[in-house]
């Protein structure tokens, strides 16, 4: 009974209009946090950086920027993958080359890039929607896979295929010999705590972007294209500046999510590992999630991404560890998570941002039913 507005003073427009309005959600949005930048960075160890935190993080980026496009906007695309080996090929390119670029600057540009990419694959929106258009951004994937492999100066001539992240990559402050000098710290730049606070910091001010995206102007737009393109353009909104603007935001969160893949996960720069698989498991997790939900993009990677380990550490904790071997597990996940992206498109078309909007109902309402 006590989480709901009723007692909660709105005495201007400015806390009218919060981010979040309700005062108990802003404790805990605080408290998570300060939980993730100050506790978990000390406690937690390199397995619970490298193949759980920064993995989740990374993939709700994409995901994110895959529900810009269809969620909010309405316009289908299986290109994420693609998108994101743009991203991920020019933060290594202009980290390796430009000797005073740094980490920040670098996913700045890839996503830059990434979002011109997206536009010119966007280009058929203005004429085409539905399966069309699907069919249109696939483009994307299957030209990534032949450029970067056509033109291996942008893998640094690797005969292998792949190319090692050196440290040097990793500046991420300004003046870090000094400042790691000055605290005694070891000039580990690659080490995965490191990499976990990029990542982390990196996906609190896109995320943050994104929802004042779609409060704002910009936000309505794509919903108002997204619900009737047709009337969309009758009430005066430039349909299809919306939607390129769209498709250049899903690609910008993309390609900064590809670049965060090699940086902050993997440790590697690597073509094939942006396939269509890829931007087939970015898909499930945005209608898992929940469409048109930036919650959604998140809780659809961690279930997506999570569910696997979840599976291998319960049956190790119950019948020891090697029980299951790696194909029973993967098999095992695709069952699991095809059976419940069938059962939430017919009873919960929300995913699982619709059922926690309905448990925050019930909340807010107890005791009362209705």
């Amino acid at each position: 009974m006590y989480y709901r507005e009723t007692g909660q003073t709105v005495k201007n427009y400015a806390e009218d209009r919060r981010m979040v309005p309700v005062r108990e959600d802003r404790w805990v949005m605080w408290a998570f946090l300060a939980v993730m930048f100050l506790v978990v960075p000390f406690v937690a160890n390199d397995y619970w950086f490298s193949a759980i935190l920064i993995p989740m993080m990374v993939l709700g980026i994409a995901s994110l920027g895959l529900n810009i496009a269809t969620g909010y906007t309405g316009q289908l695309s299986l290109g994420s993958a693609g998108f994101m080996c743009f991203g991920a090929f020019t933060a290594f390119n202009l980290l390796f080359r430009v000797d005073w670029m740094n980490v920040w600057l670098a996913f700045l540009c890839s996503g830059i890039v990434a979002g011109l990419v997206g536009i010119i694959f966007g280009l058929p929106s203005l004429r085409i929607k539905g399966f069309y258009l699907l069919v249109s951004t696939l483009c994307a994937q299957f030209f990534a896979e032949w450029f970067f492999n056509a033109y291996p100066w942008f893998l640094n001539n690797s005969t292998s295929g792949v190319a090692a992240l050196p440290p040097f990559h990793y500046r991420f402050l300004p003046f870090q010999d000094q400042i790691f000098d000055l605290f005694g710290l070891e000039k580990d730049y690659n080490a995965y705590v490191w990499r976990y606070l990029i990542a982390l910091i990196t996906t609190v001010v896109l995320t943050l972007a994104c929802k004042n995206m779609v409060r704002s102007s910009t936000g309505r737009n794509w919903m108002a294209v997204r619900d009737m393109d047709i009337a969309a353009n009758v009430i005066g909104i430039p349909v299809g500046k919306t939607k390129l603007n769209a498709f250049f935001v899903s690609c910008f969160y993309c390609g900064i999510a590809g670049a965060m893949y090699s940086y902050c996960y993997i440790g590697n720069l690597d073509f094939m590992i942006f396939n269509l698989r890829r931007s087939f498991l970015i898909m499930f997790m945005v209608i898992l999630g929940g469409l048109g939900s930036i919650l959604g993009s998140f809780l659809g990677a961690i279930f997506v991404y999570g569910w696997p380990i979840l599976l291998t550490r319960t049956a190790d904790a119950i019948f020891g560890g090697g029980t299951l071997d790696t194909a029973f597990i993967e098999n095992n996940s695709k069952i699991i998570v095809g059976t419940i992206i069938v059962v939430l498109l017919i009873y919960q078309p929300m995913g699982f941002a619709g059922l926690w909007n309905a448990i925050k109902h019930r909340l807010r309402i107890w005791p009362f039913r209705t």
